[in-house]
């Protein structure tokens, strides 16, 4: 089912659910911004009770001016689970975060997070379930572990340790820095991470065309 072209921001705000970017704390919304119960006032995380073709197309219009990240191309059998976006309306975009899931030959079923953000955000610290807010010294020392492809540019990417946030060891979340934004990957399991290689590629959804009705939409969602 096509968007409709005259879908506004105001509109999506009645599919997509507002939350706290830093954590899964119940919100109260105060004009374009949100109170979180630990994180006080903040802007708001939006994201829909389901993830669909319509809310996500939603969610596109919303996010104008920041890139919305998958890997591309997704397995036949790979399904967005889960999308948001921090901020909008008033003022601009401050981050997007979209998760896959699918299978693959070494781990079986995989789930992938993608997230973009402005320093000091805090969606990709939820996400990636890590001790510190930005991923900051621990992508300026020694050679990146990975490097993947965002468009035709090939981004370098720092491995993130989340020893300190818990010792459960379920994921691996590497960081690095695309167009003076932080980028986040997120992978579970953790060996998942062997996926990733020098021609690994992110695409922007919002630059997609026919492509966007090809992608699936479902599953569970992710924990963040």
């Amino acid at each position: 089912m096509p968007i409709d072209p005259a879908t506004t921001w105001k509109d999506a705000r009645v599919s997509l659910v507002a939350g706290c970017p830093r954590c899964a704390s119940p919100v109260v919304s105060e004009g374009e911004q949100v109170r979180c119960l630990e994180h006080g006032l903040t802007r708001a995380l939006w994201m829909p009770g389901e993830a669909t073709y319509e809310s996500f197309g939603l969610h596109l219009r919303h996010s104008r001016g920041m890139p919305t990240l998958v890997p591309w191309p997704l397995g036949p059998d790979w399904t967005i689970t889960r999308f948001a976006s921090v901020g909008g309306g008033e003022e601009s975009v401050r981050a997007t975060a979209v998760s896959c899931a699918g299978t693959s030959l070494l781990d079986g079923p995989v789930e992938i997070t993608v997230v973009s953000e402005e320093a000091g955000t805090g969606l990709g610290r939820r996400v990636a379930g890590t001790v510190h807010e930005d991923p900051g010294e621990q992508i300026r020392g020694g050679r990146p572990e990975v490097r993947v492809r965002v468009g035709t540019r090939p981004v370098p990417l720092w491995s993130i340790s989340t020893s300190s946030a818990d010792s459960e060891f379920d994921r691996s979340v590497f960081a690095g820095e695309y167009e003076g934004r932080w980028l986040w990957l997120v992978l579970r399991p953790a060996s998942a991470a062997l996926m990733l290689r020098d021609d690994w590629i992110l695409a922007d959804v919002a630059e997609f065309g026919p492509e966007l009705v090809e992608m699936s939409f479902g599953g569970s969602p992710p924990p963040w």
